[in-house]
């Protein structure tokens, strides 16, 4: 095997090393091992390591408990694995990174990565607002290198992002189209900026519709209403917020602001409700209250109730 090969197993890499064994890091491996590769995890501890097969192997479960795969969970978890070394990443031939977006510390586990790659193989980041070019400015070869912008529940979305740098070479930008036609999602290609396409119409979406909610136009329930009803959202913007996470949205939105103006200006019910701890799903309580919701990466967003005292 070799990681050159790169397009032997039903349009995506044999081997593919997925950054992170969290919710999108599990989502990613589910969605590239159920097309046919074989997948490996990286976790900074033998905990995480764990936390995040089982994740992968709850989704994968649930994949043919819903006779979305033809192949049984044996045969799906065999090809899934973890392990804490980056090494365990030599044969891969794309890796996408998938720990918390902050740039330094993206940075330095992208260099990490690539730094036991194949001079053949690929990179991508997982990304949804930071600077691929800055991103890019850690490592040796930046024309091997992209944003994979996946979107959370990764089985459930049916697009993902590919975001192009300036160094980013034109064959990967092909490979990638055909990776996630592969994946059975939709790409769609955007160049280097900040928030990309996605991230930054949604989180204009989104700070509008928490504004609304401080000045007491609507309650959360209503808000979110309008836009499913309306404009045929599948979900409101603050229910998606909410799955997202409350801070992740902040980061995002201090990121746009910095480089984009003050459209992007947090609103304060968004700071104060990161400060108290309520970060949505994760927490169990964001926007709404999520007490009752499965912890699962695989599953369609659940119904949720306002948290008590949004309503005006």
């Amino acid at each position: 095997m070799t990681s050159l090969d790169v397009r032997s197993v039903a349009g995506v890499p044999t081997w593919v090393g997925v950054l992170g064994g969290g919710r999108m890091g599990a989502g990613i491996a589910h969605a590239f091992c159920l097309a046919g590769a074989r997948v490996v995890v990286v976790e900074r501890d033998d905990a995480a390591a764990a936390a995040g097969l089982d994740r992968v192997t709850q989704a994968l479960g649930r994949s043919v408990d819903r006779g979305t795969t033809p192949e049984d969970l044996g045969t799906l978890s065999a090809r899934v694995s973890v392990s804490t070394d980056y090494a365990a990443f030599t044969d891969c031939g794309l890796v996408v990174e998938a720990v918390p977006e902050d740039l330094d510390l993206k940075r330095h586990a992208l260099r990490a990565v690539e730094d036991v790659l194949d001079g053949g193989a690929w990179l991508a980041t997982n990304t949804s607002s930071l600077s691929v070019d800055a991103l890019a400015g850690a490592l040796r070869r930046p024309e091997r290198f992209c944003g994979l912008h996946f979107f959370n529940p990764v089985p459930a979305s049916a697009l993902i992002e590919v975001v192009v740098g300036s160094q980013t070479s034109p064959e990967l930008e092909a490979a990638t189209r055909t990776w996630v036609t592969a994946l059975g999602k939709v790409p769609v290609v955007v160049r280097d900026t900040p928030g990309f396409a996605s991230s930054r119409l949604g989180v204009a979406i989104a700070l509008e519709a928490m504004r609304m909610l401080e000045e007491g136009v609507a309650s959360a329930e209503d808000i979110d209403a309008a836009m499913v009803l309306g404009y045929r959202h599948p979900i409101g913007p603050l229910r998606t917020t909410d799955l997202v996470g409350l801070d992740v949205r902040l980061g995002i939105a201090e990121y746009l602001e910095s480089t984009l103006g003050p459209r992007f200006t947090p609103p304060a019910i968004l700071r104060d409700k990161v400060a108290a701890g309520h970060l949505g799903r994760k927490s169990g309580r964001g926007f709404f209250d999520w007490e009752d919701a499965p912890s699962s990466s695989d599953s369609p967003p659940p119904s949720a109730q306002p948290a008590k005292g949004e309503r005006p």
